[in-house]
């Protein structure tokens, strides 16, 4: 009996004012919430209401496409008293309405989602059906250059907090049929809007099937961010090592799309997912690409260096410093004695010192305005520093460790990964002051052990180089320039070609014998 009356009030009735008091029950009397109701035509009391969210629509439009079209309109109709029920919504739905995107609903849930979305909700008496007219039209941050993925050449349009917006950036570089957003809601209370981006006859069905599995089964009452839902379908939620990656940047999700891989579009922030995700992606940058490949392959190996550097620096320093001096040259560890000779402190516990002195300015100057955090980064790396050598508390060459360390994390272009290394420095550090190199060596292994065991949605996270795929070496630590990177990564089905044959470039006269050549190297 329950179950019956919950279905009949949830059920758009014949009778508007029944269905008013079904869509108030629902909402309340919520002060944002606008309703407006007028004559459907002249000389009828047949009657029609709309309710949208004040703030949430553009009220030109509502004005525009949908209240002046409809009263000037349906008064020029001829024996309108006598069009009801289905014929009433067949006129309105062809003939009053002019907004582009008209959808027509069942029941007052749906339109209620409509509405808590930036859409208006139309009812009309002796209609069991209503309207959800799109007049979304909310005041939103406009397209501004990504903060967290800056590039010297490539595009400098970033996301926002739009997901439409989002989509339609990709849809720019991606003019092609195949390209499918499929649309969710995640949040039995917050319902936002999730979209699943991928090429189809690219991408693997079974990664599109895993992922649409992974969201669907999510139970929260709320999604604000994307990193909600990272945590919740990410394949190894324990580990310091991130699965999924995030950007912030259109051409990034483009060229992952044309990868094979899958994006995952979030409404209210301007972060999109890419799965599946490996560990070579987060030390890669977008102008790698967009420059010449020999610089692109150097940049890239800087990077790899930062890596090794940010992660093992300190704690070599002090490995070698407290346990074995005799692999230090004898002048370097001359020096190091002398700069020493006054520190109150044994090497590892300066070096935490040191270390958490370094985090802790580094989260005051983003956490606070901009010129501020400046000025904070500024005098916590000079003033304090010199003061700290001064005052004899820290050794210059741990100034200059730590320094180097911070400096090298900054070369790593993707933060979530400067995060995990951030984090993975303190064991790593721990173990090397307290056992010395057999601890170092130990952390070091258990890590790597930890990242072959990986996966992210299926694929090894260490791959293509573990385990190794030569046919994907083009394009993890060195960069192969296009004319030789003819094809997709091999997780990648359907369309493999990316690059057509005979597209290095030649000086003019030779390219029709280059050509000759390759058909018959080809042909033998």
């Amino acid at each position: 009996m329950e179950l019956e009356q919950e279905q009949k009030f949830e059920k758009i009735q014949s009778f508007l004012r029944l269905n008013i008091n079904n869509v108030f029950t629902e909402l309340g009397n919520n002060s944002d919430i606008v309703k407006r109701e007028f004559s459907l035509y002249k000389n009828s009391t047949i009657k029609a209401a709309f309710f949208y969210v004040d703030g949430l629509v553009n009220e030109e439009v509502v004005e525009k496409t949908i209240l002046t079209p409809m009263i000037d309109r349906s008064y020029k109709l001829e024996s309108t008293s006598e069009i009801k029920g289905e014929a009433l919504i067949e006129t309105i739905y062809e003939q009053l309405i002019s907004t582009p995107s008209v959808a027509i609903v069942n029941t007052i849930n749906e339109g209620i989602d409509g509405i808590l979305s930036g859409d208006t909700f139309l009812l009309v008496d002796t209609c069991d059906q209503g309207f959800i007219l799109s007049t979304k039209g909310w005041a939103s941050r406009g397209i501004d250059a990504p903060e967290t993925e800056p590039v010297i050449r490539g595009p400098r349009d970033g996301f926002s907090e739009n997901i439409r917006t989002n989509t339609s950036l990709v849809r720019r570089r991606i003019r092609d049929t195949n390209f499918n957003i499929d649309a969710l809601k995640i949040g039995k209370r917050s319902r936002t809007d999730v979209g699943v981006g991928y090429i189809e006859g690219i991408v693997n069905e079974g990664l599109v099937k895993e992922v649409k599995d992974r969201l669907n089964r999510i139970d929260i009452d709320a999604v604000l961010e994307s990193g909600y839902i990272e945590e919740l379908i990410s394949d190894a939620p324990l580990s310091p090592f991130v699965t999924i990656q995030s950007t912030e940047r259109p051409d990034k999700v483009a060229a992952s799309l044309y990868e094979g891989r899958v994006a995952i579009f979030v409404d209210n922030t301007p972060f999109v997912l890419l799965a599946p995700a490996h560990f070579w992606q987060f030390l890669q940058a977008s102008d790698d690409y967009y420059n010449n490949y020999l610089m692109g392959t150097f940049f890239r190996l800087i990077r790899y260096s930062a890596f090794i550097i940010s992660l093992t620096l300190p704690s070599i320093y002090v490995m070698l410093a407290s346990f074995h001096q005799e692999m230090i040259p004898t002048p370097l560890a001359v020096a190091i004695a002398a700069g020493r000779e006054a520190i109150p402190f044994p090497v590892l516990l300066e070096a935490i010192i040191m270390e958490i002195a370094f985090e802790l300015m580094r989260e005051a100057g983003l956490r606070m305005p901009k010129p501020i955090g400046q000025a904070v980064s500024i005098v916590g790396s000079l003033i304090i520093g010199q003061a700290a050598v001064e005052a004899g508390l820290v050794s210059p060459i741990m100034v200059i460790v730590v320094a180097t360390t911070g400096i090298a994390a900054f070369s790593i272009p993707h933060y979530d990964a400067s995060y995990s290394i951030r984090l993975l420095r303190f064991p790593i550090l721990l173990a090397s002051g307290t056992l010395g190199l057999l601890g170092f060596s130990a952390v070091i292994t258990l890590l790597a052990l930890h990242a072959f065991s990986l996966r992210s949605f299926g694929e090894a996270y260490l791959s293509p180089i573990i385990p190794m795929n030569p046919t994907d070496q083009k394009d993890t630590i060195l960069r192969i320039p296009w004319w030789g990177n003819k094809k997709r990564p091999e997780s990648a089905r359907g369309d493999t070609t990316r690059v057509g044959e005979h597209q290095k470039p030649s000086p003019s006269g030779n390219e029709t014998t280059e050509k000759n050549e390759e058909s018959q190297e080809n042909d033998k």
